[in-house]
């Protein structure tokens, strides 16, 4: 017995779904084209990408989207993989110093920022305290995906880049929890015990992150998968792991998804750079789901009464709001005042106020669609003369830095023979050009046993000299696969002498 489609809905046929396809794969091939654009004009994608949705929606091609709900829950699965790849790609050597400074951005810096944030949007928009309390911590989360697609183009000091990663990372989980808090129904009484919750949901967002990365990045290393493909795709799947169980354990499943791909990224895994490239592409098409969806939830022509409280709150965001909680909460770390100004300008907001601007919409705030436009507004226009000067600040305050490119080196298992393939990829500016084989002064029971030079390959002996493009295939056994690796990377830094002249392989290495 066939069910008839209830009344005002209509089945998904064949033929929907190839005009589906056809829409979706225009829209990624012209966000694919626009990344060209962003990339030479310093714009983050995002607002491209938003763009995009504005132009297809009510104000634009005329399509129709007021979906909230479903607009939260893509926008927090495309949150867990843009954290997931940006947690694959930090460096622990990076931000491990940064960790005490992100910390207290994410937490003591966040509340500063929500306090004089709330209080702008109070008394000069004139929004209530509530809703203005909710525009506070909406705004004061800094976006994983616009600090990571700027940080790409502009080359700053580790300590710096550290920081900024870390903090875009760790700062989404108690803006997340205070959002949800100030949107629940009734105030918010005890001001301690929200803190106390926030503090456990960290903790345990922290302690399921950490566990899931160890137990994942163990089994992946001590596991021979039958393709090198089913890596990255065992990955993703561990790092999603680690969001939903730290959210069903009542913790903080952005904080444990960061962390578990942060464990994994640093783990040495089998076929590292096609894991980096899936985990990286997944993330673009996060990215470009994310914000066309959010710029179709966007009806532009309402926006007018909102524009200059906007403005308003997000001068007093970026000016005021920001420095000062940057400046507070890093007072105990010696960091210099042009430190801490770039920090205070790289603030980037994106896609996660947008998103985190549709909790109070679902949850039936009174004036959430006028939150909501406020914070859309904000986003765009703040992001617009940041995102592009950000370049230019770090120039001025000397603080922009060109690092020699990492030796690339990718790692798959042969476990029958309890040993590592290692391929290595001599970069332009590797001080292993010029050095012998045999100048290697590999560990025993490592052995370079071929050499791939301009398209040909070849045994190498002792004597053969490497070259700027050479690809190199060493065999290494287990015990010593990773002192292996720690030469090859210290001779790429400090050349032949590396070890004499205090070049170690661990600056550079994960």
């Amino acid at each position: 017995m066939h069910e008839r489609p209830r009344e005002g809905t209509w089945p998904l046929t064949v033929h929907h779904l190839n005009e589906l396809l056809l829409i979706c794969s225009l829209v990624l091939l012209i966000a694919v084209a626009a990344v060209r654009i962003s990339s030479r004009s310093g714009l983050p994608s995002l607002l491209i990408y938003l763009g995009i949705g504005v132009a297809i929606g009510q104000d634009g091609i005329g399509v129709s989207f007021n979906d909230v709900g479903l607009t939260q829950i893509i926008g927090y699965a495309a949150l867990v993989v843009i954290l997931a790849e940006g947690g694959l790609g930090t460096k622990w050597h990076e931000i491990k110093p940064a960790l005490p400074a992100a910390a207290a951005l994410s937490t003591v810096g966040v509340a500063l920022s929500v306090g004089v944030t709330a209080a702008a949007a109070h008394y000069l928009a004139g929004v209530e305290w509530r809703q203005a309390l909710i525009i506070g911590a909406v705004v004061s989360s800094t976006d994983a995906a616009a600090v990571f697609s700027v940080l790409r183009n502009v080359p700053l000091p580790s300590r710096l880049t550290g920081v900024l990663e870390a903090e875009s990372g760790f700062n989404d989980a108690p803006v997340v929890i205070l959002v949800v808090a100030f949107s629940a129904a009734g105030p918010v009484e005890h001001w301690y015990l929200l803190i106390g919750e926030i503090a456990l949901e960290l903790a345990i967002g922290a302690a399921v992150g950490i566990a899931v990365g160890l137990l994942g990045s163990y089994g992946l290393r001590h596991v021979a998968l039958p393709a090198s493909g089913l890596y990255p795709i065992a990955v993703m799947a561990i790092a999603t792991v680690a969001y939903a169980g730290g959210a069903l354990a009542h913790g903080s499943g952005f904080l444990a998804v960061y962390l578990a791909a942060l464990v994994l990224g640093n783990a040495k895994l089998p076929h590292w750079p096609a894991t980096r490239g899936f985990a990286e592409g997944l993330g673009w098409i996060a990215q470009i789901g994310m914000f066309v969806l959010l710029g179709l939830l966007v009806t532009p022509h309402e926006l007018g009464d909102d524009i200059m409280p906007a403005l308003v709150v997000g001068l007093v965001l970026t000016m005021v709001a920001r420095p000062v909680s940057v400046f507070l909460s890093t007072a105990p770390f010696r960091m210099s005042w042009q430190e801490k100004t770039l920090l205070s300008w790289a603030g980037l907001r994106g896609a996660v106020p947008i998103v985190l601007a549709t909790i109070p919409m679902v949850a039936a705030v009174p004036d959430s669609r006028r939150i909501f436009n406020i914070v859309f507004v904000l986003v765009i226009v703040y992001t617009l003369v940041q995102g592009p000067t950000l370049p230019w600040l770090a120039r001025h305050l000397k603080l922009r830095e060109t690092e020699p490119e990492d030796l690339g080196i990718e790692s798959a298992p042969l476990e029958r023979l309890r040993g590592h393939l290692l391929s290595v990829a001599i970069p332009d500016g590797s001080k292993m050009h010029g050095v012998e084989v045999g100048e290697l002064r590999l560990p025993p029971g490592a052995a370079v046993t071929l050499v791939v030079r301009d398209g040909s390959s070849f045994v190498p002996a002792p004597t053969t000299v490497l070259r700027h493009g050479d690809e190199l295939l060493v065999v290494a056994t287990d015990p010593v696969r990773d002192a292996a690796e720690k030469r090859l990377r210290a001779v790429s830094e400090g050349g032949k002498l590396a070890g004499w002249l205090g070049a170690t392989g661990t600056i550079k290495g994960k």
